[in-house]
């Protein structure tokens, strides 16, 4: 599961480490609490070099005929990608990354949820796995991605039993590769990732809320 994350390095960051050909052409701001149903930005693979942009979070597959199916298409799981109508064709077309710096987990303790911030240890933002898609009706664009999801890492497996796919350098260049379309080879890179390069700390509940936004999100407790 990934339900929420943030995304706050600057912008010459990003630019600079997802090697971004069009970062002239928009606008990104500090995020502490990014939530689905909002746009997060993504990066594609251009015919001319990588490019950066927003995407609604939660999937609308193109065939569908509510916009609503998106609420419900945040996350897809990596073990069955392969198989689910949505996804399936989009993996061999339209895939992304999407760029965070960290994501927020909740741990069930009796009948309350503990968030935690999970990030990387070297602090440097980091892409999720993603697909993406186009719909339109009635005149109306809608452009909107899903972040893979697969089983957790040593890190992640006492606070839940699911975590966000996260890319390393070569995984992001594969996955962003149109011309390969193999699969296996895909689903390979969608992996656990190293959790000795990952760091967390429990933090207060007042990330719980979306309306929520600041800073003081990531204060430890």
């Amino acid at each position: 599961m990934c339900g929420r994350f943030n995304l706050y390095s600057n912008i010459d960051i990003l630019l600079d480490q997802f090697e971004l050909i069009n970062g002239d052409m928009f606008e990104i701001l500090p995020r502490f609490n990014i939530a689905p149903s909002q746009d997060v930005l993504a990066v594609i693979e251009g015919e001319d070099g990588r490019r950066g942009g927003y995407l609604r979070w939660g999937l609308i597959p193109s065939w569908a005929n509510d916009s609503k199916i998106g609420y419900k298409m945040i996350n897809a799981r990596a073990e069955t990608i392969h198989e689910k109508p949505s996804f399936k064709r989009l993996l061999a077309r339209r895939r992304c990354l999407v760029i965070a710096d960290g994501f927020y987990e909740w741990k069930k303790d009796g009948n309350k949820k503990q968030p935690f911030h999970i990030f990387l240890k070297d602090k440097q933002p980091f892409a999720f796995a993603g697909l993406w898609d186009r719909w339109i009706q009635a005149g109306e664009i809608i452009q909107t991605c899903t972040i893979i999801t697969t089983e957790a890492n040593e890190l992640m497996a006492d606070i839940h039993d699911r975590m966000p796919v996260i890319l390393t350098k070569e995984s992001e260049r594969q996955w962003l590769d149109r011309k390969i379309q193999d699969e296996d080879q895909l689903k390979s890179l969608l992996i656990p990732y190293d959790s000795t390069a990952m760091d967390v700390y429990p933090i207060s509940e007042f990330v719980n809320s979306p309306r929520n936004e600041g800073i003081e999100i990531l204060n430890s407790l």
